[in-house]
This record gives structure tokens, sequence and C-alpha cells, in this order.
């Protein structure tokens, strides 16, 4: 095992990464921007490294900072977190090439996975079920483009291969308006992942977002966690996750994750991964594999007791996997709401210094989060703050202790999104279970029209 792990990253996953060392005995290294330097991780690791000025680019984003650093500390491994440098091929590579162990999957893993298009080729030659598209990248014939589209059926939606976090996407539902938004769509490609292929797959009217959480060693082996229902949303971006996903057939899951930890073998794959897919008509339909940990981990750690982010600690270490496919029971439900320093309803971001901070407790109640009162969110970084995750027995109850948690959560100082869960925790369609991924939106968009109507 390790001795000394350097975290590449901030914020509360940061934070998550060096409570998990140190109950492992492992010491931990915490690199920080300038704008970092009073964080609780910082303060709370054994070593620390200023690599730059706040913007990431200069510093979480800063390649041969983040090497030099776990040089001159003698750390062992680099846990990447999510987010910044986690699923770079080229920064896995360098750390390895370095001499260092990378806490994830190889970088022809993370390479494969990170262009849409040969993941889906991937996914289609292990038995993954894809959205119908196009095979490869749409081609620059403009009859070709119609033909394909056609070929579809209309709507259809062009994503950049290289994208990601909801960018690259436009959705078209006739043929006269595609051959531009293919172009427009390429050139968002090319400037924000420099990387102008895009591809074409059927957009469907009312999916829901469901996820497989995966685990797999390099030994071969591989389980799945069960499924997260990830589709409370608003721009690609996720606002509520849970986990089981309500009114889907256990049978269902089971299927489709017994595929998912298949592929993990007959890839090769090692590490914590999640298999992303739309759900529609008891379908699942691949989109995207993301390969580090994810945002909504405790859910299926509250619902597994597997501590996800030990698991990828003891894999990249060479050990086999503590688990077996039977020794994984679900039990009860949980929700987590991603608390975000933003305005609750126009979602724009409100950095600022935190005067009064109180957070929630109680049975069943967990909180991820790396601020305090005092606490200076910086400008610079992902709103995101704090994971208030609730677990019951029952998703009734679950629900209930979210409520009772939001309403005892005090930050202020700054605006956050607390107002939005309390509103969705009574929401009819939330409760009931099942909405799709358009849902918030389409609610946030009837709401901004009855107060402009007002």
């Amino acid at each position: 095992m390790f001795e000394k792990i350097l975290i590449a990253n901030r914020g509360e996953i940061a934070l998550r990464i060096q409570r998990a060392c140190r109950e492992m005995g492992i010491k931990t290294v915490a690199i920080h921007s300038e704008a970092d330097a009073d964080a609780k991780y910082v303060m709370l690791a054994d070593e620390s490294v200023c690599i730059g000025p706040p913007p990431s680019r200069d510093s979480y984003l800063n390649i041969p900072a983040i090497i030099s650093a776990a040089e001159v500390t003698d750390a062992q491994a680099i846990h990447p977190g999510y987010g910044f440098l986690s699923e770079n091929a080229d920064f896995a590579e360098r750390v390895e090439n370095s001499g260092f162990v990378f806490i994830g999957p190889t970088a022809a893993s993370i390479r494969m996975m990170g262009d849409k298009i040969s993941a889906k080729n991937a996914m289609k030659k292990v038995g993954v079920p894809c959205v119908p598209g196009s095979e490869g990248a749409v081609p620059d014939d403009p009859k070709e483009i119609r033909k394909l589209a056609a070929t579809i059926g209309y709507p259809v939606i062009i994503k950049a291969a290289g994208g990601g976090g909801g960018r690259g996407m436009r959705v078209v539902h006739t043929e006269a308006a595609l051959v531009n938004a293919v172009t427009m769509t390429r050139t968002e490609a090319q400037n924000a992942f420099n990387n102008p292929v895009v591809y074409l797959e059927k957009f469907l009217e009312k999916p829901r977002h469901i996820e497989i959480q995966v685990l797999a060693d390099e030994h071969k082996n591989a389980i799945y966690l069960g499924e997260r229902d990830c589709s409370m949303q608003r721009r690609h971006q996720k606002i509520i996750e849970e986990g089981p996903a309500p009114l889907i057939k256990p049978r269902l899951i089971e299927r489709i994750g017994e595929r998912c930890a298949d592929a993990c073998r007959k890839l090769g794959y090692r590490g914590a991964g999640t298999f992303e897919f739309l759900y529609e008509n008891d379908e699942f339909y691949f989109i995207e594999m993301n390969t580090r940990v994810q945002v909504e981990h405790p859910v299926t750690e509250m619902i597994t007791g597997v501590d996800i982010v030990q698991e990828q600690i003891r894999v990249a270490a060479g050990l086999k996997l503590r688990y077996r496919q039977r020794d994984i029971v679900k039990r009860g439900h949980a929700i987590e709401c991603r608390i975000n320093a933003e305005n609750a309803y126009t979602f724009v971001p409100s950095p600022g210094r935190i005067t009064q901070y109180h957070v929630a407790g109680g049975p069943g109640i967990r909180y991820d989060s790396h601020v305090y009162a005092n606490y200076y969110v910086p400008p610079h970084y992902d709103s995101l703050i704090g994971k208030l995750i609730a677990y019951g027995d029952t998703r009734e109850q679950a629900i209930a202790r979210m409520k009772v948690a939001l309403s005892e959560m005090v930050i202020e100082g700054i605006q956050t999104n607390i107002a939005l869960h309390q509103e969705l925790m009574n929401d009819a369609a939330f409760v009931r279970g099942g909405a799709s991924i358009h849902y918030l939106e389409e609610k946030m968009a009837a709401l901004k029209s009855i107060q402009t109507d007002s």
C-alpha cells in the first residue's frame, strides 16, 4: 500500500480523498492555488504545496507544477478526484512516466472513453446498448448529412466527440436546420475541446439519466454497485441524484449492470467508473463513460456500504477487489442535493465570504463539504460548496430526512440553491419519481414565464 498520496484537486473531493487516506493510514499532500491557501483540506494535510495563482490553467491544470509537487514531497501516487485533469489521458501518462502511480484507469482507457465515438464503438463490440446514431464522425457532404439524419429519424442531437459537461450539443428537429447546426457545433467543439469531430444520435424525447457504478481491478475482476438516477438536471448539469432509481424493475438494472461489469473485464478497465445511460420505455442507451470518481458517489456508498475512494486506492496499488458481485446488496435509499454558491433560480454564481454557517445533522444525514464559517468562496472555480446526502430505509423516509436537513442548513453571506432543493423535495413530479432529464428546465422556464407575466 502507498505511504503517501498527492491529491491533485481542490474543494470537497480533495477533503473526501484525504479522509479516505487518513483512515487507511496513508499520508497526504495537498496541492493548492493561492486562492485556496486557507482551505480546510490544506490545513489538515500532512504536507501542502502551492502550485500557482488562482486561475485553474495556472494551478490545478498545470501538469508540470503538479508533477514537481509530487517529486519534492516524495509522494508515490496521485489521485485526480473529478474534474480538472481527472479524465486527461496525457496527464495520466505523464504521471506514470514520471514514476508515480495514477489512481485511475490507464491512459489508453481514458482516451478510448474520452472520445464519444470510440467509446460507443467499444460498447457496441462488448454488447452494451447504445443510442441509434452515426457509426462515426458526421461526413462533410451536406447531402450525406441529410441522408444520415433521415435514416436515424428526427429529432436528432449533434454531439461533440470530445465533449462533456453538457457542452458541444445541439438538438435539431427539421432537415432545414441540420447542416447549419452541424457547422455551428463543429466550431464550438473545436473552440471548447480542440476537436471539431461531431456525431449524430437519435434525440430521445423524455428519457431519464441513469448511471451504473462499477469497480474493476487489474486482475480482471469487475463488479457493479447498482444504479443512480441523475435526471433532475439543468443544462446537463446534475442538481439531485438518488439511488436506487425509482420505478425501474430490479431485473432491468441487474441485466444492464452485468453488461457493464462484463464490458470492464473485456476492455481491461481498472479502477472506479460510471456507465451513463439514457433510459426510456424500459430500454437503456449508453451515452458515455466517466473514468473517474463521480460527484454523486456518496449515494452509492450509502446504499451499498462500499467505500469507493478506498477501493480506487487499493486497486491502484495492485490489490484485488475486496468484493464479489454476490457481496453487493443494496439497502435503503439515498438522495444527494448539490449545494452550490449561486442564486437558486437564476443560477448566477455567488462567490464571497460565508458569515454564518451551520451544518445539518441527525439520523441518516451525511454532509461532504470543505467550507466553514468565515470561509471565502473564490470566484475562480465551480460553484459546488457541499453535498447533502440523506439516507432512509425507504425513499419516502430519505425525502423526509432531506427536508428536515435542508431546513436546518444555515449558509449566510452568499447566495445558495438551498431554496430550490426545498422546493424540489415538495415537487409532485419528484416525489412521484421517474421525471425526465427535461423536467427541471421545463419547470424553471414555466416559473420564469409566470414571473415575467406578473
